[in-house]
């Protein structure tokens, strides 16, 4: 099993016929990931790699029943996109771009709350089931089929975690990216369920990072109940205060969201905290050994 992505995943395209979206198209597809449609306004009846294109999201849907869409579109358009997809009642929307305009994502918030629709992003990398899905542009060789549920704020930094847990033989059940924008849709707390109510995942790796109360959230929710093996790292051990650093998200203000608080929080959760990506592999890989040992003592 997996979540959010699998093979049952039908995939649109926004924003298809771009030169960036064409690639990643071409690379999705010959991963496996099924794409039934891409969507480009007046573009309706051409094709990209054989991919078929509509007008509008509604009418791409209402053709290919297509239940996911990944939006590559520029930050001013980006907004515009994910409201079409919602409006179309798609299930899962990934939204790649970065930069997109805080108060059109505002808008997009309070849009989800009246939805059924789930929203990863904006700027992340993607979302991968190894072997089954990858929508987005996550680094193959960083993927393998395994155990491990992995939820990133940052991109390259779970790229090398990726390839960690690859070389470790543990690979990942779903990586998914969740963004470091301030304003963005699914968090870690949402993501973490998902992977504690998933049998093929055995356990949990959180790539988090200064900003925010993403990690804070996520550390009080495991702390109330049993949960899967889990381990944390996070970016941002000696950055200043009052300054943002890289993400539109990773901005401390005083001792909010700071690097101390979030290590306690998940201290107090029972969650270890990795040194670096290769670290956070050798935990992982400890903790499934202590719960084989664990659950076979049983």
């Amino acid at each position: 099993m997996s979540i959010l992505v699998g093979r049952d995943t039908r995939l649109l395209v926004q924003g298809i016929t771009g030169q960036a979206a064409a690639a990643h198209t071409e690379r999705m597809l010959a991963y496996g990931t099924r794409i039934v449609g891409g969507v480009v306004p007046g573009r309706g009846g051409t094709a990209v790699h054989g991919v078929p294109v509509y007008d509008t999201v509604a009418e791409a849907r209402a053709a290919t029943d297509a239940n996911a869409s990944v939006l590559y579109l520029p930050p001013a358009s980006a907004a515009a996109g994910i409201l079409e997809a919602i409006d179309a009642g798609i299930p899962l929307v990934a939204c790649l771009t970065e930069g997109v305009p805080l108060h059109d994502m505002l808008l997009v918030r309070e849009r989800l709350r009246r939805s059924a629709t789930r929203l990863l992003g904006p700027n992340i990398p993607g979302v991968v089931s190894p072997g089954e899905a990858l929508v987005g542009f996550l680094p193959e060789r960083s993927c393998a089929p395994g155990v491990v549920g992995v939820a990133s704020r940052s991109g390259t930094l779970a790229y090398e975690c990726g390839l960690a847990l690859v070389q470790a033989g543990l690979g990942q059940s779903t990586w998914v990216g969740i963004g470091g924008d301030l304003v963005r849709g699914l968090g870690f707390r949402e993501v973490v369920a998902l992977f504690e109510a998933d049998p093929a995942t055995r356990a949990v790796l959180l790539i988090g990072e200064i900003g925010g109360a993403e990690e804070e959230d996520v550390a009080a929710w495991l702390a109330e109940r049993p949960h899967k093996p889990t381990v944390a790292l996070l970016a941002g051990r000696t950055a200043p205060a009052q300054r943002a650093m890289g993400h539109a998200g990773a901005l401390v203000l005083g001792e909010a969201g700071g690097f101390a608080q979030k290590e306690a929080a998940l201290a107090r959760a029972g969650v270890p905290l990795a040194a670096s990506p290769r670290d956070a592999a050798t935990l992982l890989a400890a903790a499934l050994r202590h719960d084989t040992m664990a659950s076979g003592a049983c």
